[in-house]
């Protein structure tokens, strides 16, 4: 395992030690919990993210106007404890009522659920919209198993800039909700990330192979096979995508083009090359192309794709500029 780490056990706590030592004119740590939030609270909804540490930047960083106003961090790839996201919550309630949004894992949904229950019994309002939108996980019949992953930037978008224009909790609650429904992410993977402390990879791949599908921890994908190109195997994740929720021209797409944590830019860069004439042989019109590092696992080699069919309803939102420690921005085309 080569990583620039101290203490294992103290990564994810130095972590976010490390996130305000660069961000502390803009953020500041929520007490007793392993969480940060904005110093200059809006009179709005409050977004509330969180989830385990070690896929930086999100949730760490998905924090700023136009995002969420606080996130709550568990350990390496561990949930926030209920007790820590009801901290974090009332830290940033200013009376309008909260919203959570994170990804849709077992221990996410487990303890956000019990932190709402205790949220509502001190007197608050809370709704939640739980990111879904990892195809490889579950069939579209079944879209509560499904996993969440980078696609959660968009709904992040989306929900950020309703809370921001000062909708209602319920409005902001049902326009993430349709961001949501409306994304579709697949990854790919050829090299496991490591646990700091471990020195184990996440999952076993040989050499010369990938998996297309695997989750960001290594749950399993749909298939394993030799290396295939960079245009080959985006054809093959573009096909799964769109097999799962078509797309007319009418909803012009939001592409989301996500490295791992191993994978070069240059790589990225490629990948998105073929992505963008891939749809462009679809007759698709690209409303938006993002492409850099949004959800990551550790030093894992590969990258996923995300799929936001954005509809005339939610793209003035989409494009309400927001500004966080790594995206300050879209890229309209």
């Amino acid at each position: 395992m080569r990583k620039f780490i101290n203490e294992p056990k103290e990564a994810a706590r130095e972590t976010v030690e490390g996130f305000l030592a660069v961000y502390g004119s803009a953020f500041e740590e929520v007490p007793g919990a392993l969480a940060v939030k904005r110093r200059e609270l809006a009179d709005k909804v409050a977004i509330v993210s969180g989830g385990g540490s070690g896929h930086e930047p999100v949730w760490l960083e998905y924090v700023g106007p136009g995002l969420a106003d606080a996130v709550c961090q568990g350990d390496i790839f561990a949930a926030p404890d209920p007790g820590s996201i009801v901290k974090t919550a009332k830290a940033v309630d200013r009376g309008h009522g909260i919203l959570f949004l994170y990804g849709n894992y077992a221990g996410d949904r487990l303890n956000f659920d019990l932190a709402a229950e205790m949220l509502v019994d001190d007197g608050h309002k809370v709704r939640t919209v739980r990111v879904t939108d990892d195809v490889s996980a579950a069939g579209p019949d079944r879209p509560i198993d499904r996993r969440g992953i980078a696609g959660g930037f968009f709904v992040a978008k989306v929900a950020g800039a309703a809370a921001e224009a000062g909708l209602p909790l319920h409005t902001v609650q049902a326009l993430g909700q349709e961001a949501a429904d409306r994304t579709r992410s697949i990854g790919v993977a050829s090299g496991a990330g490591t646990v700091p402390g471990t020195g184990e990879p996440t999952f076993d791949l040989p050499d010369g192979e990938m998996e297309i599908g695997m989750g960001m921890h290594g749950e399993p994908g749909v298939r394993r096979t030799g290396m295939l190109t960079a245009d080959e195997t985006a054809a093959e994740m573009i096909d799964l995508l769109l097999q799962d929720r078509p797309v007319t021209a009418e909803d012009r797409v939001c592409v989301l083009v996500n490295g791992l944590g191993a994978t070069t830019r240059a790589e990225l860069l490629i990948v998105s090359r073929a992505v963008r004439r891939l749809l462009g042989e679809r007759r698709l019109v690209i409303h938006d192309i993002q492409v850099g590092d949004f959800a990551t696992c550790q030093e894992m080699h590969g990258f996923s794709l995300s799929l936001f069919a954005v509809s005339p309803e939610l793209r003035p939102y989409y494009d309400v500029p927001a500004r966080t420690s790594f995206f300050s921005g879209v890229n309209q085309v």
